[in-house]
């Protein structure tokens, strides 16, 4: 089923219409909230699309997995660590991580860091 979900504009928020933000709340993950913008409720077969809000002093976990991702910084600045590199990222920087590689994204800076991230979804319940 074809959906749009429109965006709420306010300063320094960013959600999306019918799009209740997750608080992630694991080992090794601190101040990440993340938003399922498309995903399984929207029927979508082969993609997962979230936008991640990173607060001040927040990091996802240090990870890797099968799937691959596509960045887009939308707020704020930030970092990701590709393996050994870690790059300085601002708003419209893209990033592609490849499969299985070593990656983070962190917000050592005073001001909350987001990006949209798209995978592709590899089992039914992923999300």
């Amino acid at each position: 089923m074809s959906t749009i979900k429109h965006f709420q504009e306010k300063k320094a928020v960013f959600q999306w219409d019918s799009v209740e933000p997750r608080t992630i709340e694991m080992e090794g993950i601190a101040g990440v909230t993340k938003h399922i913008l498309i995903g399984r409720e929207d029927q979508s077969p082969h993609y997962i699309m979230r936008f991640f809000r990173l607060e001040a002093g927040g990091h996802s976990e240090l990870e890797r997995h099968p799937q691959e991702h596509g960045v887009i910084v939308l707020q704020g600045k930030g970092t990701i660590q590709i393996a050994d590199t870690i790059t300085e990222v601002k708003p419209y920087d893209v990033a592609f991580i490849s499969p299985n590689e070593l990656h983070q994204f962190s917000n050592p800076f005073d001001e909350p860091f987001g990006f949209v991230c798209v995978i592709p979804r590899l089992t039914p319940e992923m999300e």
